[in-house]
């Protein structure tokens, strides 16, 4: 039986050999072939026989790893390998088995590490590899982003773009020619880098200014229900006080709403339930009731870019809130917290005999009181436990971001 050669995937940093281990220096230079791109093989093109640069391929590489023998062949790939995903790719099409991965520290991890910033849940990407119009989507909702950028979309380019998306919420660092000698750090506000030149090898981070709005997508596409949390203007980082999408529909579902119901969304956060509640009961009114005078503001705003006008924001604290309100046919309880149980409590005694009550909820503490009281009132309690993960591209990698499990707990009064 045939052996099957063993390959070796080293990353390299800016610094070249000088930041490199004395045993992957060793294993480049007894190498018989080096792979990798032209400006990582040059550095060490003296001490070894070959150099290939496969460009932008995966597939021509592991073709040829597949059809050589007797060669000890390294592959050299910017930082860590794993994180730009040259090993990954080549670990799953010709087996982990066959390689040992010796990483470095990846261009991205020390721009995070030069603005002392956490890059776990950031959202990574590299404009090289994806449509700018894409990028720009994601990160207006994202706390953190990190961006490859590329000689065709440059730092500028990308601030430019964000711009004119109004954008303008981020403070920027361009991180250039990190761990050589001309390294530099520079940082601003996007209007800052607008017809700047940085290197060519450059990472830019971005960082959410607290306590911002959102400036929500445009309302192509715009739906009846369901619609992205990034449509609605929300407070940041607040972000728990808009019902994400998901639960949005459930819980809209639940609510079982006629075109003329009176609706109360009580907690109404930025008033995402109230807006879709209105969309689906044209004929009927909806009363978003919410504590907070940036969130009540917020309310309104989203009412007119919705153009709704059967939506009215009451700013209170409930039950006082809503004394001189009409009896409601429905009525959607959330982001209550502690109260939660009293205020669905109060909340029955004012909805209408066969009226449908809905809250959502993340602590089972809440979700134990609040069901207890519901089933002795109305003999009959639904409860939904929803676990909901968003798929995620990391540069190249797919992971999922779980939201918050939530439990919906809705029954009709007698």
């Amino acid at each position: 039986m045939t052996k099957l050669n063993s390959f070796y995937i080293i990353g390299v940093g800016d610094d070249g050999a000088d930041g490199m281990t004395s045993r992957a220096t060793k294993l480049i230079e007894s190498a018989d072939l080096l792979i990798g791109p032209t400006f990582l093989t040059s550095l060490f093109a003296e001490s070894v026989p070959e150099c290939w640069d496969a460009g932008p391929s995966f597939d021509d590489i592991a073709l040829r790893l597949e059809n050589s023998t007797n060669q000890q062949i390294v592959i050299l790939a910017a930082g860590d390998p794993l994180f730009y995903g040259t090993a990954r790719y080549l670990c799953d099409r010709l087996g982990k088995e066959r390689f040992e991965v010796i990483p470095h520290v990846s261009t991205m991890q020390l721009a995070f590490a030069r603005v002392k910033e956490s890059w776990d849940e950031a959202y990574l990407t590299n404009l090289a590899t994806q449509p700018l119009e894409r990028v720009i989507s994601k990160i207006r909702s994202a706390e953190r982003v990190g961006v490859f950028t590329s000689a065709d979309t440059t730092p500028s380019d990308l601030a430019v773009a964000l711009l004119q998306a109004r954008i303008d919420y981020f403070t920027a660092y361009v991180c250039e020619n990190l761990g050589s000698p001309d390294e530099r750090v520079t940082s601003g506000d996007l209007k800052d880098f607008v017809d700047t030149e940085f290197s060519l090898l450059n990472v830019m981070i971005l960082l959410r200014n607290p306590d911002v709005p959102d400036r929500p997508t445009e309302m192509q596409g715009r739906r009846v229900f369901g619609n992205p949390d990034e449509i609605f203007l929300q407070s940041k980082p607040k972000r728990g006080l808009l019902t994400n999408s998901e639960i949005r529909v459930m819980a809209l579902a639940e609510l079982d709403l006629g075109p003329t119901s009176i609706i109360w969304d009580i907690g109404a956060g930025s008033g995402s339930v109230a807006i879709e509640a209105a969309l689906l009961a044209p004929g009927g009114h909806v009363y978003a009731v919410e504590m907070d005078t940036g969130d009540y503001e917020l309310i309104r705003e989203n009412s007119i870019r919705f153009g709704l006008e059967n939506v009215t924001a009451v700013l209170g604290q409930a039950p006082d809130a809503w004394s001189d309100l009409p009896a409601p046919d429905a009525i959607f309880i959330g982001g209550t917290g502690r109260q939660l149980v009293t205020i669905v409590s109060h909340a029955l005694n004012r909805l209408k005999s066969g009226g449908r009550i809905v809250a959502d909820m993340a602590s089972i503490d809440n979700l134990y009181d609040v069901q207890a009281v519901l089933r002795k009132e109305t003999g009959d309690v639904n409860i939904l436990m929803v676990n909901i993960s968003r798929g995620n591209y990391q540069l190249e990698r797919l992971s999922f971001d779980a939201l918050t499990p939530k439990f919906l707990v809705s029954a009709i009064k007698p």
